[in-house]
């Protein structure tokens, strides 16, 4: 069967899947796990007992500024890594690690119980994005606090709150004599910038790091009481690009509208990305997206949403995006294009009257199953070149990018988070696609042969990426504990 064959019906498997009559599994019986209902409230008892020291220590991990992308911050990448190494090895690793990359190190960890059993890899990142703009921040972005049942902290959820759940449950399984697998960690300091060191990591470590199942923790939920299992992930391109006038700023008054400004050039550039229908006018940039039937898209949109709500969250009177589709299909099978960041001549306090020499933005374009990253990236290069006037110069970078990915729902790990996150909180979780890129997750497929199994317990109102990013602590604890139940359940569902 041939790929798009693959990718059309795997769509047509997970899109918000919900069984007619979902059951309530019994705990811990001999047909869903090799351990009783006894062993499971052992778990809780001491997820209860330590949760005060568990949120302690994440605050540690936490307070380290472990910016990837700003270069004054390399002396913290390694503080964290050495953090986390020492959590695994008090946790109960048998061997923990920092091995060396081109770029910011691995943290590895493991603890094999029987080679015959069944290997989880547990993926996350101890780096997290720059804080800016700091004046929005309520409370200090690496001093953690908590606020109306919520942390405030960058990292607080992406990732080192939803991390850090990894080494609790596994520390938690080990020490109650729980364990039913073996495990291994892999623990990176580059996500935030395209995880640009880790993919020569696994082509140099196949053998180290072969598993049956990646565990991630790095998505987020429908709602705090809608459970959800992401399946799907778009891809990523990015880009800086650079457009250069006159040799040095000019005197606005002197020279203004007769010299290219190159901010006013670079603005109208970008504005020609987009149509009147929000639909990106790169030539062959829709060529290779895979068009949802109506069938499909009827399922995607019977997904728990509130537009209303929505934009009262974010605080906008309307929505936008390519026409014809709704949010949920714009932000899960649409690819997008957007301006991260522009800027160019003085930005101060004050007035200066400048014609600026340069302007620059930083560009990303979500992609969707079967477009190609490498492909866009030069697609776009190539476009927006033609977009200037012959007043300027044009330079584009390619920066980073990943390929989109999907797992299907019949695998013994989706299964087993089924299973998991149904026994936590009550209720049978929904499979869902996420308009956000983790792009590594492709890389380990394509390199290692696994496919990854996303188990995210964060929320949109979460803030990533922005001032004032907060995780719940209620999610905190209850990931420690489905995560303990993933383990369980996967060892029953790879026992079959």
């Amino acid at each position: 069967m041939n790929k798009i064959l693959s990718i059309l019906i795997c769509f047509l498997q997970i899109q918000f899947y919900i069984p007619k009559n979902p059951v309530f599994i019994e705990p811990f019986t001999s047909k869903t796990s090799i351990y009783t209902h006894k062993h499971m409230e052992k778990i809780k008892s001491y997820i209860e007992t330590n949760k005060d020291r568990f949120l302690e220590e994440l605050f540690g991990i936490i307070r380290i500024p472990s910016i990837s992308s700003q270069s004054e911050h390399k002396k913290d990448m390694l503080r964290a890594a050495t953090y986390y190494k020492e959590q695994f090895l008090n946790a109960g690793a048998d061997k923990a690690e920092i091995m060396p990359t081109k770029g910011n190190p691995v943290v590895y960890a493991e603890k094999i119980i029987d080679p015959a059993k069944p290997t989880v890899l547990v993926y996350a990142h101890y780096d997290v994005m720059p804080v800016d703009p700091i004046d929005l921040w309520k409370s200090p972005p690496f001093e953690p606090k908590i606020r109306d049942g919520k942390i405030y902290a960058r990292g607080a959820d992406d990732d080192k709150g939803q991390g850090f759940m990894h080494v609790k449950a596994f520390e938690t399984l080990v020490k109650t004599n729980n364990l039913p697998v073996n495990v291994k960690f892999m623990i990176e300091g580059e996500e935030e910038i395209g995880s640009v060191s880790l993919g020569e990591f696994c082509e140099n470590n196949k053998e180290l790091l072969k598993a049956d199942i990646i565990l991630v923790s790095d998505t987020g939920m429908i709602a705090s009481d809608v459970p959800s299992i992401t399946v799907g992930l778009r891809g990523l391109a990015y880009w800086q690009v650079e457009v250069t006038g006159p040799n040095r700023d000019l005197h606005s008054g002197l020279f203004g509208g007769a010299v290219a400004n190159p901010i006013n050039v670079l603005s109208k550039m970008i504005a020609s990305m987009t149509d009147e229908n929000n639909r990106v006018t790169m030539p062959g940039f829709y060529d290779d997206v895979l068009e949802a039937t109506p069938k499909e898209r009827e399922l995607l949109n019977k997904a728990p949403f509130d537009e209303a709500e929505y934009k009262q969250a974010i605080d906008v009177e309307a929505l936008q995006g390519e026409a014809g589709f709704t949010t949920l299909e714009r932000t899960g099978i649409r690819p997008s294009f957007d301006v991260c960041g522009i800027w160019g001549g003085y930005t101060g306090e004050g007035a200066k009257t400048v014609l600026p020499s340069k302007a620059y933005a930083k560009i990303s374009s979500r992609l969707v199953p079967n477009q190609d990253h490498e492909k866009i990236a030069r697609l776009f290069e190539k476009y927006f070149v033609t977009l200037a006037p012959k007043s300027v110069k044009v330079k584009v970078d390619s920066l980073h990018g990943g390929q989109a990915y999907v797992c299907p729902i019949d695998l013994p790990a989706y299964k087993a988070a089924e299973k998991a996150y149904l026994q936590t909180y009550g209720k049978q979780p929904v499979p869902t696609r996420s308009g956000g890129s983790i792009p590594i997750i492709s890389t380990f497929e394509k390199t290692l042969g696994i496919k990854s199994i996303l188990m995210g317990f964060g929320l949109e109102s979460d803030a990533i990426h922005s001032p004032n990013e907060n995780y719940p602590v209620e999610h905190f604890y209850k990931g420690i504990e489905t995560i303990c139940r993933f383990y369980t359940f996967y060892a029953g569902e790879m026992a079959k």
